[in-house]
């Protein structure tokens, strides 16, 4: 009888235990559930998410934010849209993600230009880059390249300085944008020459002015200007990020071609509304670095001449800080004006 009643016993406690499987992976399931319960799980969020991008269709932003779309979603387990809000510098993009629903349905693919050159560019942007966002990641950075006319007798950037400095104001500069000028500007401060700035509309018409001479250079994508390049239409002198394109391996940087601690890229990262709770920013930060690591997205970004970053949300929050601070000393110091 006692043998009867612990084979029975054992046989209870192994239906209490399939039991409780059972449920904990319900829960598992229930996400909402198990957030309400535990006050420190990621809250649940909205079925889609949008990425607004402040720019028109296969422009920086928008080609970035819809190449990670897709297998963002996936690991969300959201559906993951673009929506395009181009608008001057961006302006209008960032004050309608600052001013969302701080609850994981809309997001941003900041960049260089609405996340750290607004804020110094303008008196009142409408939003603070700093305060009014909560940083995700930087998802990637491309560098532009210092290109001139074939007709500017220079081989390098310290040519291009040592004629400037023998022919003050005689050079000049095609600029499409604030971060074109502010390129422009640091590379005037830091070489102490005297070059004119040409403002252009767009960066086609900047380039289209350099290759028909009518200026002496400009800022600009590799990708955009290498067959002009190779057909020897163009020259190029430096790059400008800290470290040498692969694309390029022999076009030396700006910084190690005379001018020590050049650096500008413009980068593109993804920014929430102030006050997303915390997991929500993990949770988004862990699938876009899992994404961008992705073979046929790496390749991709690879390919367009990108670097891929996937830094951490602290990287991105501190690497605005810096940059606001550097733009408004390049402002300072060149004598630009606020808007």
């Amino acid at each position: 009888m006692m043998r009867q009643w612990q084979g029975n016993g054992r046989h209870r406690s192994q239906a209490a235990k399939h039991f409780a499987i059972h449920i904990l992976a319900g829960l598992a399931l229930c996400p909402a559930i198990s957030a309400a319960q535990d006050p420190g799980a990621t809250p649940a969020v909205p079925k889609q998410l949008r990425i607004i991008a402040a720019s028109l269709g296969g422009t920086g932003p928008d080609f970035i934010a819809r190449l990670i779309a897709p297998k963002l979603g996936e690991g969300l387990r959201q559906t993951v849209v673009v929506e395009n809000r181009p608008s001057t510098n961006g302006l209008a993009a960032a004050q309608y993600a600052a001013r969302a629903a701080p609850d994981g349905s809309v997001i941003m693919m900041g960049n260089a230009g609405t996340h750290a050159i607004n804020a110094a560019l303008y008196k009142n942007p409408g939003y603070d880059p700093a305060q009014d966002f909560a940083a995700i990641s930087e998802i990637a950075s491309i560098p532009l390249a210092l290109v001139i006319h074939p007709s500017v007798p220079a081989k390098s950037v310290r040519d291009l300085i040592a004629l400037a400095r023998r022919s003050p104001g005689k050079l000049n500069v095609a600029v499409a944008g604030a971060a074109g000028e502010l390129m422009g500007n640091a590379l005037k401060l830091q070489g102490k020459i005297n070059m004119t700035n040409i403002p252009y509309k767009g960066g086609a018409q900047a380039t289209i002015a350099v290759l028909s001479g009518e200026a002496d250079m400009v800022f600009t994508s590799y990708v955009v200007i290498a067959p002009h390049v190779e057909a020897g239409k163009l020259r190029v002198l430096g790059v400008s990020s800290a470290q040498r394109m692969p694309q390029l391996p022999g076009v030396p940087t700006i910084a190690e071609n005379g001018l020590p601690g050049y650096e500008f890229e413009q980068w593109y990262a993804l920014f929430a509304p102030a006050k997303t709770p915390a997991p929500i920013v993990q949770a988004i930060y862990r699938e876009a670095s899992r994404t961008v690591n992705i073979a046929e997205i790496n390749e991709r970004l690879v390919a367009t001449e990108h670097r891929i970053v996937a830094g951490t949300p602290q990287q991105l929050a501190d690497k605005v800080r810096r940059e606001i601070e550097k733009t408004r000393q390049i402002m300072l110091e060149s004598g630009m004006q606020q808007q």
